[in-house]
């Protein structure tokens, strides 16, 4: 689809309806929304999205919505009302993409499941995010972020070795399967176009259209997908990757050491090079020079003695002056950040990794930029994530209901 107008963002003009709650779905959507595309969520009357009340709020709402949600609009639906699956249904045959998080058929139940719709609409795109997928025996059971980096091999090794297994601090599991809807949207967009592109809306001999197909994210798998080396090594050599605290398996040195304030610092001294001007900026020439360390498969059997010198060199430096060390010998380093420390920091700021907004009532809130950074197309925060129901009159016009039929529906607690 050619974008005539750069300045509303490489997807203007591809329109997505969002059926879905909480972290993948709605995640998924807000990229696009961010880079153009008319993104319509559909909330339950009673309450909507739960997000909206996760976490901290201002005025009942959570501050985390205002993310989620920014340029997307909101309709609100009684999905077990006929009227609500039919408006839903006219909604679906009318969008590019389909993007949904529930468990599977519950879209089927409600007559806008993916064969359905392609009955009527060969072009339709369909991302669908469950826990375990469209198939299989697992796919009937719920499944969060959680569960999918627990199965996925995630948790397995995060942690130490001498402790149960870790989460990470977010809903990695969660995002990580949006990013693969994302991407498996673009494709299916690119494909759909090369095959013809958008449905006309007319049937029979006289539809054109390209190829849709739906795009099936199972959690666990989306997590499965980044575990790196994790099968080659079990299934040849039978190592099980296990947790490792800090530091980076099978390649030394890459860890997390302390300083002397307090402070943690990562260094990456892994490459060849890397690691011969690691071991003479902090003092120790004899490793710099032994040949058995000057490569990572003769390293990895001292890594206790590596680190052990590199930690005891932390602990005779402070953050700045460990950092200021080891970026004059070219050795990638790094604090391990807040976000007090983002909020301040020269490269954040910089590469304009915060936006300023406001919200109605005119209170400045900080939301934190988009990326990626496209030089002709960036996306943009159009509006932040809406109140519930803000566009129910406007996209239902749009569909050719007019005011008494939205008002009836509004009595009716269809909306």
């Amino acid at each position: 689809m050619t974008n005539n107008n750069p300045s509303a963002g490489a997807l203007a003009g591809v329109r997505v309806l969002e059926l879905g709650t909480l972290i993948a779905g709605p995640f998924c959507s807000r990229m696009l929304a961010e880079f153009g595309a008319e993104v319509i969520k559909i909330e339950s009357p009673d309450g909507g999205d739960p997000i909206r009340q996760w976490r901290v709020l201002k005025d009942g709402t959570s501050l985390w919505w205002s993310v989620q949600s920014r340029n997307k609009k909101s309709v609100t639906l009684n999905m077990k009302d006929p009227r609500g699956q039919e408006i839903a249904r006219k909604l679906a045959l009318d969008a590019d993409v389909i993007i949904e998080n529930y468990r599977p058929g519950v879209l089927e139940k409600w007559g806008i499941g993916f064969e359905d719709l392609k009955k009527i609409n060969p072009a339709v795109i369909m991302v669908r995010l469950s826990g375990y997928g469209q198939t299989g025996p697992m796919k009937d059971l719920p499944g969060f972020g959680a569960i999918g980096e627990s199965m996925g091999g995630m948790r397995y090794v995060s942690g130490h070795p001498d402790r149960p297994p870790v989460r990470i601090g977010i809903s990695i599991g969660d995002s990580v399967a949006a990013l693969h809807g994302v991407i498996g949207a673009m494709m299916a967009l690119r494909h759909r176009d090369a095959t013809g592109g958008r449905w006309n809306g007319k049937a029979g001999a006289e539809c054109i259209a390209g190829q849709g197909q739906m795009v099936d994210v199972a959690l666990y798998e989306a997590v499965f997908n980044m575990m790196e080396s994790l099968v080659p090594e079990y299934d040849f050599a039978g190592v099980v990757r296990a947790r490792t605290g800090g530091a980076l398996p099978g390649i030394v040195p890459s860890n997390t050491y302390t300083t002397s304030d307090g402070e943690n610092i990562v260094i990456a001294g892994n490459g060849d090079a890397i690691f011969k001007r690691l071991m003479l900026a902090i003092g120790r020439d004899d490793m710099a020079n032994d040949p058995q360390l000057a490569r990572n498969d003769g390293r990895v059997p001292r890594t206790d003695d590596i680190d052990g010198a590199i930690q005891g060199w932390c602990s005779t430096q402070t953050i700045d002056s460990a950092l200021a060390t080891l970026r004059a010998a070219d050795v990638p380093v790094g604090k391990i950040y807040s976000v007090r420390d983002m909020m301040s920091d020269p490269q954040f700021l910089a590469r304009q990794m915060f936006e300023q907004h406001a919200f109605a009532d005119g209170t400045p809130i900080k939301l934190p930029a988009i990326t990626p950074k496209l030089s002709a197309t960036p996306g943009q925060t159009r509006w932040l994530g809406p109140a519930l129901g803000e566009h129910n009159d406007e996209v239902l016009q749009a569909l050719g209901y007019d005011a008494e039929q939205i008002a009836q529906f509004k009595r009716d607690k269809v909306l």
